[in-house]
């Protein structure tokens, strides 16, 4: 499988330094206040310093574009998503205020009920999707969500797959054959406890990914 890794919800200097030297291809830092892994005092310049080749995302829900914009300067922020009910035309307004290549991530809670044509909106101010468990939490939840629903995608834009993925995901991971799966995004299944993720864990799951 060729997809890249994701690994969202750091918080800790120490473990966060442990994962960078796995490499994964993108950082989760959640900026939500109301997340048990919000970065409260993560330092902005530790988090500027880390290895070029890992993108450094900022998970925001429904936050001011003001807020937004200036934690991707301060931070120095690669990829920005947004992972409430942000509209085409908040992320269209927040494209226009972000430094020329910043990635925006619109992420999606999936369940039986979603309806994908809503995604159209999305289409020319979205780099990715990300397709989430539905939870009124914002995601985090642990849980898996039912990956046969993706079969109602039509669209072409590339997406993540989020939501409860943990090692027993791998051999289903590996059967996936869409070409538009991106990345694989991983978070409260590779935690000893909230923000503090199983680095052995994640270098285990990130080496037979890539087999």
């Amino acid at each position: 499988m060729q997809a890249k890794l994701k690994v969202c919800g750091m918080k800790l200097p120490a473990n966060i330094l442990e994962l960078a030297e796995l490499k994964p291809d993108y950082m989760g830092f959640i900026f939500y206040r109301k997340s048990k892994r919000y970065v409260a005092d993560l330092s902005a310049e530790f988090v500027k310093s880390l290895p070029l080749a890992i993108k450094r995302t900022g998970v925001f829900v429904d936050g001011d574009l003001d807020e937004v914009v200036l934690s991707v300067s301060v931070y120095g922020l690669n990829a920005v998503q947004l992972h409430g009910g942000e509209s085409a035309d908040y992320c269209r307004e927040l494209r226009s205020l972000l430094p020329d290549g910043t990635e925006i991530i619109k992420a999606f809670g999936i369940d039986e009920h979603f309806e994908f044509e809503q995604l159209e909106a999305y289409l020319e101010v979205a780099d990715y999707f990300l397709f989430d468990t539905q939870t009124p939490d914002h995601g985090g939840s642990g849980k898996v969500f039912n990956w046969a629903l993706l079969d109602r995608y039509v669209l072409d834009k590339p997406y993540f797959l989020s939501g409860g993925i943990g090692p027993e995901s791998l051999e289903q991971l590996i059967n996936i054959e869409d070409i538009r799966l991106y990345a694989i995004d991983v978070n409260s299944r590779f935690e000893l406890e909230p923000g503090i993720k199983d680095i052995d864990k994640l270098n285990d799951f990130k080496n037979r990914l890539r087999l």
